[in-house]
């Protein structure tokens, strides 16, 4: 099928020095637009993001610093981008929460005034996420074919749960899952140890996620101005650091983490 368009539509898609909007950069920025008798036009800018470009982000995209040093930066394509932009609605996958608000930081910074007011803003992603809900009435929809009766009973729920995580080990038995790194393997055993680690976002240390273990298996912080470095090295540098996050408001397991990690550094 065409779209029905009134005007043109981007579709975009960004990578990036990191997920920090405020401070990461746009090294790849893609664009895909769509005219109103549905012919496109593509294009595609390298950028030298002139700020470092994080592992992870470098693990994700493989753009390392070697790859953009010689390539222009984002305030010489600014104006390029934004008449390439001209008079389109944009589109893209996590658009709102990520690309577009990096991309009208890009070009704040470049002195570019770039206006999303009258734009139309499609984020794929949303539909997709609110169209297959993730709820647990959605699951049971899914996985059992029916409707969950009682829902928010906790019995009712405890039970549905019970049911639709052996409905997905029946449905996913030898489906194949390939991760960040490129591994390909089958994930969803009928193991409960295998389903705890692919049921898990991040290594966690606390329950929260403030503190994740890194390739090193190093209590590492996952937020704020010291994300990415290891508590060790954030307490040894800046001890008061300790005393601040135990009187913030911090979950007390978390409080209690970051004790046992000062006590095994004898710094306490």
């Amino acid at each position: 099928m065409e779209l029905n368009l009134k005007k043109p539509i981007a579709f975009f898609d960004i990578e990036s020095t990191g997920l920090n909007v405020a401070k990461d950069r746009i090294i790849e920025l893609s664009i895909l637009k769509i005219d109103t008798n549905n012919t496109t036009t593509s294009k595609t800018w390298v950028v030298n993001p002139g700020y470092p470009i994080s592992e992870e982000a470098s693990s994700i995209h493989g753009f390392t610093y070697d790859d953009v040093k010689d390539k222009p930066m984002f305030k010489q394509i600014a104006k390029e981008v934004d008449d390439f932009l001209a008079n389109c609605d944009l589109a893209g996958y996590n658009s709102l929460k990520f690309d577009i608000p990096m991309l009208v930081e890009e070009f704040l910074r470049a002195e570019v005034d770039f206006d999303v007011t009258n734009r139309k803003l499609v984020d794929v992603q949303n539909i997709f996420m609110k169209m297959e809900q993730r709820t647990l009435s959605a699951a049971v929809k899914f996985f059992l074919g029916k409707s969950l009766e009682d829902a928010h009973s906790a019995e009712a729920d405890v039970m549905a749960t019970y049911e639709v995580l052996k409905a997905q080990i029946e449905k996913y038995d030898d489906a194949e899952y390939t991760d960040k790194s490129g591994k390909t393997y089958v994930p969803v055993k009928n193991d409960i140890a295998a389903l705890a680690e692919f049921s898990s976002h991040h290594r966690n240390v606390d329950l929260m996620g403030q503190i994740v273990y890194n390739e090193n298996n190093e209590e590492t912080l996952n937020f704020g101005k010291h994300k990415g470095k290891t508590l060790k090295e954030v307490f040894l540098n800046e001890p008061s650091y300790y005393s601040w996050m135990m009187n913030a408001d911090f979950p007390l397991y978390t409080k209690k983490i970051i004790t046992r990690i000062k006590l095994k550094m004898g710094t306490l």
